[in-house]
């Protein structure tokens, strides 16, 4: 069995575009499928795409860990969000090919059944970007709560910690105080919820939001600072009595050992779209299961990530719960084929084989790239402040 071509297909999902990626082979009908999204990047993980394939067009698509090795090995510059990201959509399809070749659900090939169902967790209005990032009222906050409970999940996450000053802004801590507060009282006692910080914070700030919201029994707090400062990781530990998760900015295990051997973090978030795929994420589960992490991938992605999230998760030891963004965009049930068992909470295994998706190339048509710019924000005095 041979490839014979790599292409992509760039559909706009509001502030998301999906990249998907097929890889095809010599063999009629026989494609693998993947996704190899990036926020606000979308042009550039395409055409790195088309600079990665040619390395592996004509190569055995089953032969994973030889080609992974190629893609990431065999160019002079190594690494960067934006080739991790074409290499974990690659890796993606060359799994499903594998996958289908033998007739089985991902799941079987990555080694059986570590449990029998996955956890999920929700976001505000099921992902919409708008209840998501721009609806930080302790109303609106109570409201869709509320309807994540009704929905069926016993998880939540939510972005209660704004944009904020490297120091003070005792305003916006009771702010945070109360959205939590109110996400609570309309979640219950039962409820986990996670609190995303966004990387907005510096350590002190962290230290003090922590304080404001530990009472109310955080499930973990995620990215309290930006990732490439590792010493204010250190210090917001010190100060932080709350679990701590970190790294869907990270690109592979080499990043996470700092984290893990420093004992900075209780929950990992690789993203299987950026963190080289499925074989990197595997990797990366086994280190953090030798220092006793728990992994929590990071997916407010597209369908294609989900599953391949689901499947890794139903295969992983150390796994604790699985991001979905549901509702992003009313179409995605159109664009995609998969429908898991969703049941008080948790997906039940597909039995689907390979990853179990397949995109309608025509409705995709449907939704073309749109440029997309970065958010901006900026601190009351001018300065550049972190979305």
């Amino acid at each position: 069995m041979k490839i014979t071509k790599i292409t992509s297909t760039v559909i706009n999902a509001n502030m998301r575009n999906w990249v998907i990626l097929s890889v095809f082979t010599d063999q009629p009908g026989l494609v693998g499928i993947g996704e190899a999204s990036l926020e606000f990047q979308t042009m550039g993980v395409v055409g790195a795409i088309d600079d990665l394939s040619p390395l592996i067009i004509g190569q055995d698509p089953r032969d994973i860990e030889k080609l992974w090795q190629i893609i990431y090995r065999h160019p002079f510059f190594k690494g960067g969000v934006v080739t991790m990201s074409a290499l974990s959509g690659i890796d993606q399809a060359l799994w499903d090919i594998s996958a289908k070749d033998l007739g089985v659900p991902l799941w079987k090939l990555l080694g059986g059944l570590a449990r029998d169902r996955v956890r999920m967790y929700d976001h505000l209005g099921g992902g919409n970007s708008d209840a998501v990032y721009n609806s930080d009222t302790a109303d609106s906050f109570s409201e869709k709560v509320k309807q994540t409970v009704a929905d069926g999940f016993t998880a939540v996450k939510i972005l209660a910690v704004p944009q904020t000053a490297p120091l003070g802004e005792s305003a916006k801590l009771r702010h945070a105080e109360e959205l939590m507060g109110r996400a609570r009282d309309a979640g219950g006692p039962d409820l986990d919820i996670m609190i995303d910080f966004h990387g907005r914070t510096t350590a002190a700030m962290a230290i003090q939001y922590a304080k404001v919201l530990e009472p109310f029994h955080p499930f973990f707090l995620e990215e309290v600072v930006q990732p490439d400062q590792h010493e204010a990781m250190v210090r917001a530990r010190r100060g932080i009595n709350v679990p701590l998760a970190a790294g869907e900015r990270l690109l592979t295990r080499m990043d996470f050992l700092p984290l893990l051997r420093d004992g900075l973090i209780d929950v990992a978030q690789p993203d299987v779209c950026h963190a080289g795929g499925i074989t990197e994420l595997r990797k990366i589960s086994v280190l953090c299961d030798t220092y006793g992490v728990m992994m929590a991938p990071h997916n407010p992605l597209g369908p294609v990530a989900t599953m391949v999230n689901i499947h890794l998760a139903l295969s992983t030891p150390n796994f604790l719960i699985q991001e979905v963004m549901r509702a992003d965009v009313p179409w995605r049930q159109d664009v995609f084929t998969t429908a898991p068992e969703f049941k008080d909470g948790y997906i039940y295994p597909p039995q689907t084989i390979g990853i179990g998706i397949e995109i309608d190339e025509l409705e995709a048509s449907n939704h073309p790239y749109i440029p997309v710019t970065a958010t901006q924000w900026f601190h009351h005095d001018g300065s550049v402040a972190d979305w």
